[in-house]
């Protein structure tokens, strides 16, 4: 299965969640895409059909293939504690997502664009694995290149009105972060609700 590369309103749209792409498109086509248009109406879902939707918006937001959500939660039921917010914990700390939390790149796209092309070292070595795990302690920076610093300069403009969350530590005169500690549950604050994730694949 290839990882989806089309437009993130349509995505949204069909969940009724806003998951990228445009605000205002999605604002504006609060319905779901296809040919009836506005006047199509949502028809009342089981509760599978509620849970994959859960667990469908989850990969989307992350943008991760079915294979590879499945892994995570694999990992995620094995660990001790609560299996939905393991499963949360380990989305979010993924290298992509957490290039994109510290204002490197506006977009989880362009932050996977600067992992994949080697922009981004770990703890002094480069890293091109978008979907590395992070732990605490762990450095992310940019490469010395002017095209590396070029692209998380032109992240840091546009992201200069996001706030960097506490779990994180960044230094952006330097182009530099760290890894604090593990997102609770709170912090990482999904747009799902993960327990229906859970229960999804447990059937």
């Amino acid at each position: 299965m290839a990882r989806y590369t089309g437009p993130k309103t349509k995505i949204s749209r069909r969940y009724n969640t806003f998951l990228g792409g445009s605000p205002k498109a999605f604002e504006n086509k609060n319905y779901p895409p296809g040919m009836h248009g506005p006047k199509g109406t949502r028809r009342k879902q089981s509760d599978y059909a509620i849970a994959l939707a859960e667990k469908q918006k989850l990969r989307h937001q992350y943008g991760v293939l079915e294979r590879q959500f499945r892994r995570y939660f694999e990992i995620a039921s094995r660990r001790r504690g609560i299996t939905g917010e393991i499963l949360l914990q380990l989305l979010e700390t993924r290298l992509d997502n957490v290039v994109q939390k510290m204002g490197f790149s506006k977009t989880l796209r362009g932050a996977r664009q600067m992992v994949g092309h080697g922009h981004v070292t770990v703890n002094g070595r480069k890293s091109n694995v978008s979907s590395m795990n992070l732990k605490p302690g762990d450095v992310v920076a940019i490469k010395t290149g002017d095209k590396s610093k070029r692209l998380a300069q032109r992240g840091i403009e546009l992201t200069q009105i996001v706030t960097v969350p506490d779990w994180l530590l960044v230094d952006k005169d330097n182009l530099t972060g760290s890894v604090v500690r593990i997102p609770t549950r709170q912090e990482i604050n999904p747009i799902v609700n993960e327990q229906l994730v859970v229960e999804l694949y447990a059937r």
